[in-house]
């Protein structure tokens, strides 16, 4: 794989969205990053072109076999005006972890980092600045090889896409209603739950409709073979302070490894904070709660980093966590993470790194 990342110039930008009004995930920016795959030239033809439609042959494998993967990173504007991005190593060794276990090729991390980087700084005017506001970047790569027949394609295609968002939840960090789904099933050990690869998603969407339809905000799913266990919502990892301990679901296989999961176990862990990875079983948490003993839920993920959860139902049982708000230490996570992730504490871990504006594209 060349270093070069040729740079193809819109005729005309767009008219950028409201800053008041972004919401998630509706707005996109001007250029995209493309790359393809072929079993003679690997992944080639690195490029930023204008953002539009792509055009794949209708039997295309992402169609009809599901080869797909992506990941979800955000870029932020810090106060004195630098570009950072948060752990994005991460997210670049999930995306290969997904692609092995779809069976795409795997992508060189260090040099879509530094493309991704450098369709960020092209496009940083669209980085907005308000408080909960960032640069969402989705990368993804889809099987592009037209055929019908069950085996992995011969090509693909890599894009990554921006999107200036606001908090995903909006603008305040209110408590979210969960359900806990006892009926459908999302992933089973030895599936595809831990890759972060659209089936997955597809699999949630019927019971997310039921849980909005009762006036829950999101899922909580259990375990596929016994119903009994823990595992995450729709859209985050999940976590439970129990009479002074932090407990998160152990990582089995069926959950998604999250980036913003992993750096909360880590700064608990700089705190002193116990936290244990476990298989946490739902009764459980129930019975906990009846003694006063469950004492906050959130949720973490990059979209809305910490996401406090104030009442959790399953079966006919509806529990208010802690007074309904959000917790002391959900708080000083939430605080904490974006602190850092916009420049406004110190990064003591290491993990943001600066977008420099050195010349890596070539204009075409």
């Amino acid at each position: 794989m060349g270093q070069q990342i040729a740079f193809h110039k819109a005729d005309q930008l767009k008219v950028k969205p409201d800053p008041e009004h972004l919401g998630f995930g509706r707005h996109f920016t001007d250029y995209m990053l493309e790359m393809d795959y072929s079993v003679d030239d690997g992944w080639h033809d690195a490029r930023i072109v204008p953002y539009g439609p792509i055009t794949l042959q209708p039997a295309a494998t992402v169609f009809h076999y599901g080869q797909e993967v992506f990941e979800g990173m955000k870029a932020y504007r810090a106060e004195d005006g630098r570009i950072l991005l948060f752990r994005p190593e991460m997210n670049m060794r999930r995306m290969n972890q997904s692609c092995a276990r779809l069976n795409i090729p795997a992508i060189d991390e260090a040099f879509v980092t530094e493309a991704i980087m450098k369709l960020v700084d092209i496009e940083k005017d669209w980085i907005p600045s308000k408080p909960g506001q960032s640069l969402y970047i989705r990368p993804f790569i889809i099987g592009t090889e037209s055929f019908l027949g069950v085996h992995p394609a011969e090509s693909y295609k890599l894009i990554v896409i921006l999107s200036p968002v606001g908090a995903y939840f909006g603008d305040t960090v209110n408590p979210v209603k969960i359900y806990v789904e006892d009926e459908y099933v999302r992933a089973v050990r030895g599936g595809i739950g831990f890759a972060k690869t659209g089936g997955n998603y597809a699999a949630s969407l019927k019971a997310q409709s039921k849980a909005e339809e009762l006036g829950f905000d999101q899922v909580l799913w259990l375990d596929g073979v016994e119903h009994k266990y823990v595992e995450e919502v729709g859209s985050m990892n999940i976590f439970f302070k129990v009479d002074g301990e932090v407990w998160t679901p152990a990582l089995n296989g069926s959950i998604l490894p999250g980036v913003t999961r992993d750096s909360v176990i880590r700064l608990l862990q700089h705190w002193g904070v116990p936290v244990k990875e476990k298989k946490i079983s739902v009764k459980k948490l129930f019975k906990k709660a009846e003694k006063q003993k469950l004492e906050e839920v959130f949720g973490t993920g990059t979209a809305a980093v910490i996401s406090p959860v104030g009442f959790l139902k399953w079966e006919d049982r509806l529990i208010r966590v802690g007074n309904g708000e959000i917790g002391p230490l959900s708080k000083k996570l939430y605080e904490t993470l974006t602190g850092i992730q916009t420049g406004r504490l110190e990064d003591e871990l290491g993990w943001m790194q600066e977008v420099s504006s050195e010349e890596t594209a070539v204009a075409d």
